[in-house]
C-alpha cells in the first residue's frame, strides 16, 4: 500500500497535513526532521515524501538531494510558508515533483500528492515488471552490449529458444559461440532437461548416439560442427529424424563453403541453416566493450576474491580502439590481468604504435560500427559516416573490410 511520509518540524502542521491526508484515503507516516526521515527513504520505499523546505538543520532541499541519490524517480513534494519564487524555481531545478505555497488548500495538497502516488506506483511496476523479464529472460541477463547488434542478438536468441527448432551459430573464434547455444537452451522449453556440450572433432557414431541418449529432453551443443566426419554427420542426420533432443551446432568456419568441398553434409548443413545466430565480433560494436569489460572485471574479482579496481576511462578508451581478433575471450584475460595486476597484455603492443597506427584502429573501429548497425549496407553506412561512397569503399579496403561479413 502506498504510503505518504509527512516530514515537518512543526507538529501541529504535521498533524494537520497527516489528517487532510487520511480524510482522503491516504496512508501518511510523520517525522519531525530529516535525520528521523532519512531511515524511511530507499529505493524501494513504496510511497511518496512531503516535506517542508525551512527545518532546523537539514531543510528540505537536503532531504531532496537525499532521495535524489537513493532513487531519482522517487517523487518528493515540497513545502514552504514563505512564498518565495527563487526557492520554487531552485526546488523544482533539483527534481522536485512538486511545491506548495503554505497554507495549502486541502485540495491542491490531495490532487499533487495523488498523482505523486499514481506516478511512483507505476515506476515501482515497471521496475517489477522488468526483474521478472530478466530473471526468466537468459538473453537478458547473459548477453552483454548496449549496441544494436547486442539488441538484434538478444532477439535472434530468444526467436531461436521459442522456435524449438535446431540452431547453428557462427561466430569468430572467442565470440562465445557455446555462451549463445546455453541462452537458448536455458529460453526453450527444455530448459529444465540437460545440456551437453562437446567438441565435434574426433566423435564417433557411437559417442555420438550416447550423447544423444543423454541429451533426451534437453538439448546437444557440438562446438565446430564443422569438424565431424562424415559418418557422424550421417549418424547425426538420422538421430535428428528420431528426435528427443533439439541439437544446437556452433562454427568458426563458413559450412555451406565446406558443403561446396564436399566435406559437409548438405542436409545437415540446411536444416541448421533455418535458424542461423551469428554472433557479430567486438570489432563491430565498440560500443559494447566497456560493458563486458566491466562484467568480466567483476566476475573476475569475485573468481579471485579481490576488490573490483576502478577501471579508467584512458583504459576502457584504449580497449575500444583494439580490433579484438580473439573477441570476448580476449577481453575476459585483460580483464583478469587486471584485477591480478598483472599489467595489459594489449596495450603495451598499443603504445608501440605512433599515432597514425593508432588512429587507424580507432578509424577501422567506427568503419566496422557503422557496417553493423547498417547490417553491411554500404551506402547506408556511408551516410551515417557522412563519407563520399568511393572514400568509404577505400577505408574498407585499407582495413580489410567487408559489407557482406556484417549482414546476417
Amino acid at each position: 500500500m502506498m504510503r505518504v511520509l509527512l516530514v515537518d518540524d512543526d507538529i501541529e502542521v504535521r498533524d494537520a497535513l497527516s489528517q487532510t491526508l487520511e480524510l482522503a484515503d491516504i496512508s501518511a507516516f510523520t517525522a519531525g526532521s530529516f535525520l528521523e526521515a532519512k531511515d524511511h527513504i530507499n529505493s524501494d520505499f513504496e510511497g511518496v515524501i512531503v516535506s517542508d523546505i525551512r527545518m532546523p538543520g537539514r531543510d528540505g532541499f537536503h532531504l531532496l538531494d537525499h532521495a535524489n541519490g537513493q532513487d531519482p524517480d522517487l517523487p518528493v513534494i515540497l513545502l514552504t510558508g514563505e512564498g518565495d519564487i527563487p526557492m520554487a524555481v531552485r526546488a523544482m531545478s533539483m527534481g522536485a515533483y512538486g511545491f506548495l505555497e503554505k497554507p495549502c488548500s486541502s485540495k491542491d495538497l490531495i490532487a499533487v500528492v495523488q498523482r505523486a502516488i499514481h506516478t511512483r506506483n507505476m515506476v515501482l511496476e515497471n521496475r517489477r515488471l522488468k526483474a521478472q523479464f530478466e530473471a526468466s529472460d537468459p538473453a537478458a541477463r547473459l548477453i552483454f552490449g548496449i549496441s544494436p547488434q547486442a539488441d538484434a542478438l538478444r532477439l535472434r536468441a530468444r526467436a531461436a529458444a521459442q522456435a524449438g527448432a535446431d540452431v547453428l551459430i557462427t561466430g569468430a573464434p572467442g565470440s562465445g559461440v557455446s555462451k549463445i547455444a546455453e541462452v537458448i537452451h536455458l529460453g526453450s522449453i527444455r530448459a529444465k532437461g540437460p545440456f551437453e556440450k562437446r567438441a565435434a572433432a574426433d566423435l564417433t557414431r557411437a559417442e555420438l548416439h550416447d550423447l544423444w541418449e543423454q541429451c533426451s529432453g534437453g538439448t546437444l551443443f557440438l562446438d565446430e560442427i564443422g569438424a565431424l566426419s562424415m559418418d557422424a554427420q550421417i549418424a547425426m542426420m538420422d538421430l535428428m529424424e528420431r528426435g528427443g533432443a533439439k541439437l544446437v551446432g556452433g562454427t568458426t568456419l563458413n559450412l555451406s563453403d565446406l558443403v561446396q568441398q564436399g566435406r559437409f553434409s548438405p542436409d545437415l548443413f540446411y536444416r541448421l541453416d533455418v535458424m542461423t545466430l551469428r554472433i557479430p565480433a567486438l570489432s563491430e560494436r565498440p560500443e559494447d566493450i566497456p560493458v563486458i569489460f566491466r562484467h568480466y572485471v567483476a566476475q573476475a574479482a569475485e573468481q579471485a576474491g579481490q576488490p573490483v579496481p576502478e577501471i579508467p576511462n584512458d583504459l576502457l578508451a584504449d580497449l575500444m580502439a583494439r580490433d579484438w581478433p580473439g573477441n570476448a575471450r580476449a577481453l575476459m584475460s585483460e580483464a583478469m590481468r587486471l584485477v591480478l595486476g598483472l599489467g595489459q597484455a594489449g596495450p603495451a603492443q598499443s603504445n608501440d604504435l605512433g599515432l597514425a597506427e593508432r588512429l587507424a584502429q580507432v578509424e577501422r573501429s567506427f568503419l566496422a560500427e557503422a557496417l553493423g548497425k547498417a547490417s553491411g549496407q554500404a551506402r547506408a553506412a556511408a551516410e551515417a559516416l557522412k563519407l563520399p561512397r568511393k572514400t568509404f569503399y577505400d577505408k574498407l579496403a585499407k582495413h580489410g573490410l567487408k559489407p557482406e561479413d556484417f549482414r546476417d
